[in-house]
């Protein structure tokens, strides 16, 4: 067959084998963001909530009454009141301020073990999942030699072997999270290397590195965006677990879970210690949990068909 011929055969640019490549267009993010608002009001909500948590973390020294670590000694577990909106701890630290920079924490944590995690978690199962065979076989034992380990105890393990502190907490949870963020994409590899335009970039002589990052990659946002928003909330529970046993973000520095093991020696002489960091944890998570049920119904075409 001649060099003519075989060019011929092959899908010409443009061709519905093969997707266009994608751009960001600010235009078509907000064309999107209205459709989610008017098909998924209680995910609006939770975006909202999500949304006002970021900027009190962000803009926490505006926000906050008071410096978090400052003590009024002669206000030990006073009641909320026109100075202290929240009421003070056993230190005579101010309550909201406290929770308003414990956000700031929880962020961080939040958002940098859900970023390396994704990052990590979607190129070890793209590879695993579009090289295959003896690869792909090493990668998943290691990856289900950590799942096979309960969550618990391996945070609690790598929380101790690093030593209490923000940096250590943030590893002890990749290690934890990053296994299901590869599930999830090393299934969505198997099943976008056998489309059609798949094939047609293998024919086009396309490297396997060019079609995992210019078409496997980009067909795989959703489910990640879904799966991120669930794990968030997970992260934000976990590293309030770990703060409250004492071996996560350490003292003196404001965390939800460390309010929580502080204020429970006093709920009975002081509840507000107790009660104002479970309900802003209870809100936080169920917001993030209720974002990701949301982004999986808009996101999923069976579901409106």
């Amino acid at each position: 067959m001649s060099s003519d011929v075989m060019r011929s055969s092959l899908p010409p640019a443009g061709s519905p084998f093969e997707p266009p490549p994608r751009r960001v267009n600010p235009a078509a993010w907000w064309a999107g963001l209205k459709r989610f608002v008017r098909s998924e009001p209680l995910g609006a909500v939770s975006l909202a909530l999500i949304t006002i948590i970021v900027l009190v973390a962000v803009f926490a020294p505006l926000v906050a009454p008071y410096d978090p670590l400052l003590q009024h000694r002669t206000r030990t577990t006073e009641g909320p009141s026109g100075d202290f909106l929240l009421g003070t701890d056993d230190l005579g630290r101010d309550v909201l301020s406290r929770l308003i920079y414990g956000a700031r924490s929880s962020m961080i944590i939040g958002v940098l073990t859900t970023a390396i995690s994704l990052v990590l978690g979607t190129i070890i199962g793209v590879v695993s999942g579009f090289l295959g065979k003896t690869k792909d076989l090493v990668i998943q034992r290691v990856m289900d030699a950590i799942q096979s380990v309960p969550p618990l105890v391996l945070l609690l393990f790598m929380a101790v072997v690093l030593t209490p502190s923000i940096e250590g907490t943030i590893i002890a949870l990749v290690i934890v999270i990053t296994p299901s963020f590869n599930r999830v994409a090393r299934a969505e590899t198997l099943r976008i290397r056998e489309e059609p335009y798949i094939e047609a970039a293998r024919a086009t002589g396309a490297s396997a590195l060019r079609i995992m990052t210019r078409h496997v990659l980009p067909n795989m946002v959703a489910p990640l965006l879904t799966m991120s928003s669930l794990l968030f909330a997970g992260v934000i529970i976990a590293e309030s677990a770990l703060s409250f046993l004492g071996i996560g973000t350490p003292p003196p520095t404001p965390s939800w879970g460390l309010m929580l093991s502080e204020g429970v020696r006093y709920v009975e002489m002081a509840p507000w210690m107790v009660f104002a960091p479970g309900i802003v944890l209870s809100m936080a998570v169920f917001a993030f949990n209720l974002l990701g049920d949301s982004l999986r119904d808009f996101l999923d075409p069976r579901l409106h068909r």
